[in-house]
């Protein structure tokens, strides 16, 4: 489950404006197919990204939070039988983000993923992987050909590890910088993700003492942002923001909802994560898991489900 709500909702989409439904993250059953489209069907199962919020969308008919949600073709994946609605809902906005900081031109610009890489030798540092964002960047970094470096809670190692990471330390520890550096090696530095608080301290640090691009993808919005990566220039280091939404209107969308989700899905060389965690049945139940959320949450993902009888016109 994901919504910008609050008081940080003005700042960071300035543009949305009453009536308006929040939520992106959907998966279920076409109910109908629209706009010339001929790659889905109706009763076909899909997942799918609802750019309601976006702004060149800016639409209520695409929010998530209701019964039947419009859903534009180019970020919609069809899904197998062995994924189900609640294990697909995780996905969504994590990918689209994830996606966004690897692969759109202004951020790191990697190479796309496909269902067979080849080893690229190099490496992309993941700070904060067991997050949804995180989950979701080590997986596709992998399917890129990377090696993939990570950082999350001790508690959560075994599970970074299970989605593809080479190794994982905790980055509460002290020594995590020069832990980082070491096991870099030699080996070059094709760009790091920081997700979450504090992740870009780190992330600087470790780009001044390894070789590569030296470009950091920032998922987290804080104010300093730009600042610092306007001195980080100085030191040769690009930092830059990533919105979520990007691969709605760019090449990204389809490349990954369309050509390489559904093949992974299907193939089991890509799962969801993290792993869901019901939190009610029915749209009355969303305040509660956004409450939820606002608590915090660790490498899960919060679902509410329909009832099928709610979504029976």
């Amino acid at each position: 489950m994901d919504a910008i709500t609050g008081p940080f909702r003005r700042l960071v989409t300035p543009w949305v404006r009453h009536p308006t439904v929040l939520g992106s993250d959907v998966a279920g059953e076409i109910a109908a197919v629209g706009g010339g489209s001929t790659r889905f069907r109706v009763g076909e199962r899909v997942v799918g990204y609802a750019a309601g919020q976006e702004r060149l969308r800016n639409n209520s008919e695409e929010g998530g939070f209701q019964r039947y949600v419009t859903v534009l073709e180019r970020v919609c994946a069809e899904l197998p039988d062995t994924v189900t609605f609640e294990q697909a809902a995780v996905l969504p906005l994590g990918v689209s983000t994830a996606s966004a900081g690897l692969y759109e031109k202004d951020q790191l610009a990697l190479p796309l993923p496909t269902s067979a890489p080849s080893a690229r030798g190099d490496v992309v540092l993941v700070w904060g992987a067991s997050t949804s964002v995180g989950s979701n960047a080590v997986q596709l970094a992998r399917a890129s050909g990377y090696t993939v470096i990570a950082t999350a809670g001790r508690r959560n190692h075994d599970f970074v590890r299970s989605l593809g990471a080479e190794a994982v330390f905790d980055y509460r520890d002290p020594e995590v910088d020069r832990l980082i550096v070491d096991a870099i090696g030699h080996r070059h530095l094709a760009g790091t993700m920081a997700i979450g608080g504090g992740a870009l301290t780190h992330a600087l640090r470790i780009a001044g003492r390894t070789t590569g691009t030296k470009n950091i993808a920032s998922a987290y919005p804080d104010p300093l942002t730009r600042l610092r990566s306007l001195l980080a220039r100085v030191r040769g280091i690009r930092v830059t923001s990533i919105w979520g939404g990007t691969p709605v209107q760019s090449p990204v969308g389809p490349a990954i909802f369309r050509d390489f989700l559904p093949v992974a899905l299907r193939s089991g060389a890509f799962r969801p994560a993290p792993a869901p965690k019901i939190v009610g049945v029915g749209l009355e139940q969303v305040p509660r898991a956004l409450a939820a959320l606002r608590k915090g949450i660790s490498a899960t993902k919060l679902v509410v489900t329909i009832p099928a009888e709610d979504i029976t016109p």
